[in-house]
């Protein structure tokens, strides 16, 4: 049974992490798949949005702790230098988080520890009303090491990742949306579909156009306003290309 799936259907790669029995938690061999499947969707010229979701009832639970505790106990002090290249879920928390093309997160269940950081890694976020979130590293002596921090500041600013990240609370899907963690909450029923609509969304307009907004938008994190402006103006006019789709594009809206 493969672990994770790749299914391409009209321009979208629908990525599901397949272990339901252990609720999605990731240990080395999905995070291995994982990184093959980015790597996959991101030579696919035919596949333009990614939604990632879970098999069963979870999202995912985060860091398989049969697996991730030994190997910890064990580790030396240059341990956590050599993970540095490469973060959880095959590599899109860090390491192939440049991805340039659009991921989605159908969010059907607990996102907890690892699989919360994997939900914040893609670039929207949609939520069943059955979603669980949490960062629950903090009741095991840990915290957020894969980008868990650097994005719950990003998007839900500095109160909200302190108050989730020091208490280790559990919020559910409407308060999520309350705390920005998610831009939509539906029905179980009607995620995938939910998902659907906005990656089509999504493809109706330039594929060259979204893919330099999001490295533009990734780009100017943390940079100073003048340093931030210049790239913007840069990438953002180099985007055009030779102008062709744009004049297309434009022409159809001004009905020229």
């Amino acid at each position: 049974m493969s672990l994770a799936l790749y299914d391409l259907r009209d321009g979208i790669a629908w990525i599901t992490l397949n272990r339901p029995a252990a609720l999605n938690a990731l240990d080395d061999a999905l995070n291995d798949e994982l990184g093959r499947i980015w790597d996959r969707f991101a030579a696919d010229d035919d596949a333009q949005v990614a939604v990632v979701t879970g098999a069963g009832k979870a999202f995912c639970a985060g860091a398989d702790l049969k697996t991730f505790i030994p190997k910890w106990e064990d580790a030396d002090l240059m341990a956590p230098r050599r993970n540095a290249a490469m973060g959880i879920a095959g590599g899109i928390t860090r390491g192939r988080h440049r991805l340039t093309k659009p991921v989605i997160a159908a969010i059907n269940g607990h996102a907890i520890g690892g699989g919360f950081e994997l939900a914040l890694a893609c670039d929207i976020r949609i939520a069943s009303d059955r979603a669980k979130f949490g960062v629950f590293e903090v009741r095991h002596g840990l915290h957020q090491g894969d980008g868990g921090l650097v994005r719950l500041v990003a998007v839900a600013g500095i109160g909200v990742a302190l108050d989730l990240t020091l208490t280790g609370r559990e919020v559910d899907a409407e308060e999520a949306l309350r705390l920005r963690l998610v831009s939509q909450v539906v029905p179980a029923d009607e995620l995938l579909q939910a998902a659907e609509r906005v990656a089509r969304v999504i493809m109706a307009n330039s594929p060259t156009a979204v893919r330099s907004a999001k490295e533009t938008i990734l780009d100017l994190i943390g940079r100073p306003l003048d340093d931030a402006l210049r790239l913007e103006t840069i990438n953002g006019y180099s985007s055009l290309g030779d102008f062709s789709d744009a004049r297309a594009r434009l022409g159809r809206f001004t009905g020229k």
